[in-house]
């Protein structure tokens, strides 16, 4: 599946790059009727109904053209949302200073999993502030990039005000006065 998956977005990269997305996340779920998810996001790290309408349909287009499904397919174009999967290196750089939940694929220190916050890259690693172990206290895991099956932020009130802060600069935050 993950061959697949990176056939798709071969194809879709392209497609979003020329119309200024950038891809977070392809995934392909289900067997009779696969289920092809395609989370982008802009330059400026939002993605609103309109582009995710915009991209579907350039999607779609360049699908009819090249085929590269062999069954039915539902086509989902997504924001990546405010607790976004972290799926790029940049992520772990962009969103320091946040809280994140890592599945690794591999145990590390006796652990599959991770929570705590993101301190950034260091080489290969993510560095991660958490409870290193009860008898320890919080400290930084460095845990390597590659061993990271999944990875996304938690919500929390600093990260909402983090968003609302980035939808006022690009002139797209929520007005809290009726239209």
């Amino acid at each position: 599946m993950n061959a697949r998956v990176s056939e798709l977005e071969g194809l879709i990269g392209p497609i979003a790059a020329a119309m200024g997305y950038a891809l977070v996340r392809v995934r392909l779920t289900g067997a009779q009727r696969p289920t092809l998810q395609v989370m982008a996001e802009r330059g400026d790290g939002l993605m609103d109904v309109d582009d995710c309408a915009r991209l579907s349909r350039a999607i779609s287009t360049a699908f009819e053209l090249e085929d590269p499904m062999e069954s039915e397919y539902v086509l989902e174009v997504s924001s990546p949302g405010i607790d976004r999967p972290l799926t790029r290196r940049r992520d772990f750089e962009v969103y320091a200073g946040h809280e994140a939940k890592l599945d690794l694929r591999y145990p590390l220190d006796g652990r599959k999993r991770v929570r705590g916050i993101l301190k950034g890259l260091r080489g290969e690693d993510v560095v991660v502030e958490t409870e290193l172990w009860p008898e320890k206290g919080r400290g930084e895991l460095a845990v390597p990039y590659m061993s990271i099956g999944e990875a996304k932020l938690v919500l929390t009130d600093e990260l909402i005000a983090h968003d609302l802060k980035r939808r006022k600069d690009a002139g797209k935050a929520p007005s809290a006065e009726p239209e």
